[in-house]
C-alpha cells in the first residue's frame, strides 16, 4: 500500500483496476484510495479519461498504522479538502470522505472528517463498522465513552444519508435502529466476509420492516476475491443460506444496479434504463460457459436465467460494457 505513494505505480494500478472492474461489468463503484493524495489523483484522472461515474476518496487515519500510511488531522484535512475541490462534481467524478476506520483516526481526525462533512454536503462518506468482533473490543477500548461502534462516527457527524460503512456484521439493535434514522447504509461484502471469516451478514435482521437499513452490496477488492458482482451475489447467496434466508435473483439483480445506485444517491442518474437516465450498460449472457448453457436448457423463466446468471456467472459472462452509450468492453 506504500507504494502508492509513487503516481506513476498508482497510475499504473488505476488503469488495471478500472480496466478489470470494466470487464466485469462494473461502471460505477465506491473507491477506498490509500492514505497519498497522489492515489485519488492517479484514479480520478483515470476515471475521468475513461468517462466513468466513480466515488474516491483519500483513506484518512493518523495512527496505529505503518508510518508510511500515516497522515495527521490536520493533513488529513487539508489534502480531502484540496481533494474535494479538485475533483467532486468534476464531470462524473465525485468524492467520498474516507476515515479508514475508528480504530486508525484520533478524535482530532475524526473530528476533521466531520468538518469536512459539514463544509460539503453532496460528499459522500465511506468507513468500516463492525466487521469483526476484536474490532469492535478495540473501538470500545479506545473511545469509552461512545454508546458504541456507530456512536463513534455519529458523535463526529459522520453517519447520515450518504454515510457507506462496510461489512455491519455484529451491529447492535442500536445500532440498527440509528442507521435507519439517520439514513446510513449498510454495505454487506460477501467474499471478503467469508475470506477473512467475520461473520455472516444478516440481511433478513437489517431488513426489518419496524426499522429497515438500506442495505449495499460490494465486492470489497483488497480483502474480497473477485471484482465480479455476479460472483459476489452467489456468496452472498450462501451466506444468507447458510441463515435459513433465501435470495431470489429479482432481489439479486436490484441490490447489483438500482439498489446499489439507491445506496449512492445517484439512482436519479444510474441504475436503470429510463430517459434521462446515463446510459451506463452492460449485456450479460447466461449461456458464457458450457455448464451454463447446459443448464440453461431447462430453463423456463426469466427468473432462471437470473438464477444461473447469479449462481454461475462471472467476468465471462459479460458480453459488452457500455459507458455513456459508447462501448468501452470488449475494447477494440
Amino acid at each position: 500500500e506504500q507504494k502508492y505513494s509513487g503516481l506513476e505505480y498508482a497510475r499504473a494500478a488505476a488503469r488495471f483496476f478500472l480496466g478489470e472492474l470494466l470487464a466485469s461489468g462494473t461502471t460505477t463503484a465506491a473507491v477506498f484510495c490509500s492514505s497519498h493524495a497522489s492515489s485519488v489523483t492517479a484514479f480520478l484522472e483515470e476515471s475521468a479519461r475513461r468517462n466513468t461515474r466513480m466515488i474516491a476518496g483519500k483513506v484518512m487515519m493518523d495512527r496505529n498504522a505503518p508510518p508510511g500510511l500515516l497522515d495527521t488531522a490536520e493533513s488529513g484535512y487539508r489534502d480531502s479538502k484540496a481533494l474535494i475541490e479538485r475533483w467532486h462534481a468534476n464531470g462524473r467524478q465525485l468524492y467520498a470522505i474516507s476515515p479508514r476506520f475508528a480504530i486508525t483516526s484520533t478524535e482530532a481526525q475524526l473530528a476533521a472528517a466531520g468538518a469536512l462533512a459539514r463544509e460539503h454536503a453532496g460528499c459522500h462518506v465511506q468507513t468500516h463498522l463492525s466487521e469483526n468482533l476484536a474490532e469492535i473490543e478495540t473501538v470500545r477500548a479506545l473511545f469509552p465513552q461512545a454508546r458504541d461502534y456507530l456512536d463513534v462516527y455519529q458523535r463526529f457527524g459522520l453517519a447520515g444519508p450518504r454515510s457507506l460503512f462496510g461489512h455491519c456484521i455484529h451491529l447492535s439493535e442500536r445500532e440498527l435502529h440509528a442507521l435507519h434514522d439517520t439514513g446510513g447504509s449498510a454495505i454487506f461484502c460477501p467474499t471478503s466476509n467469508l475470506f477473512l471469516g467475520s461473520g455472516l451478514f444478516d440481511l433478513k435482521r437489517a431488513s426489518d420492516p419496524h426499522r429497515p437499513v438500506q442495505v449495499g452490496v460490494a465486492t470489497d477488492i483488497g480483502a474480497g476475491t473477485s471484482y465480479s458482482m455476479l460472483r459476489t451475489m452467489s456468496e452472498a447467496y450462501k451466506i444468507l443460506q447458510l441463515q435459513g434466508q433465501r435470495l431470489d435473483p429479482f432481489a439479486a439483480f436490484h441490490m447489483m444496479t438500482r439498489g446499489n445506485a439507491r445506496v449512492l444517491s445517484l439512482d436519479d442518474r444510474i441504475g436503470s434504463i429510463a430517459p434521462g437516465r446515463e446510459a451506463d450498460l452492460v449485456v450479460l449472457d447466461a449461456r458464457a460457459t458450457p455448464a451454463m448453457a447446459h443448464r440453461m436448457e431447462r430453463a423456463e423463466t426469466l427468473a432462471d436465467e437470473l438464477f444461473v446468471l447469479m449462481m454461475m456467472g462471472d467476468e465471462r459472462s459479460v458480453r459488452a460494457t457500455y459507458v455513456m452509450g459508447g462501448m468501452v468492453q470488449p475494447q477494440a
